[in-house]
């Protein structure tokens, strides 16, 4: 049984908008810490945005800042990312991952998270 479980992806034009929702086994997004996460072919996993547990503090990609917000709804198990002004450097795979206790500085770094999604497809096209 997957505990978390993405969608939303799609392909848009640049500066198109797309929220994204993952949703969770119950718990997970009121207990743990959550990130999304993007890949892009040939290149390496990275942190896109985080949220900790109680929603109180929100990170973000630099490259991201003012575009994209992080998000969750603890009575629906739910994680979003909802993305504006959309770039095809945004294109890659979009998963959102859990984790207990990631640290401030942390947070952007996969190996913080214990459990993925499966990730969803974002097409940004030019």
């Amino acid at each position: 049984q997957r505990q978390l479980v993405e969608s939303g992806g799609g392909s848009v034009q640049t500066g198109g908008s797309l929220k994204l929702s993952c949703v969770a086994s119950p718990y997970i997004v009121s207990r743990f810490d959550m990130g999304w996460f993007r890949q892009a072919p040939g290149k390496e996993r990275e942190g896109v945005a985080g949220i900790t547990s109680d929603d109180s503090v929100t990170y973000y990609a630099d490259s991201v800042k003012g575009r994209f917000t992080i998000s969750q709804d603890n009575a629906a198990n739910t994680l979003y990312l909802q993305m504006n002004s959309l770039k095809p450097e945004d294109t890659g795979m979009y998963y959102c991952a859990a984790g207990s206790w990631v640290r401030p500085g942390m947070w952007h770094t996969p190996s913080s998270y214990t459990r993925w999604g499966q990730g969803t497809q974002v097409t940004v096209s030019s």
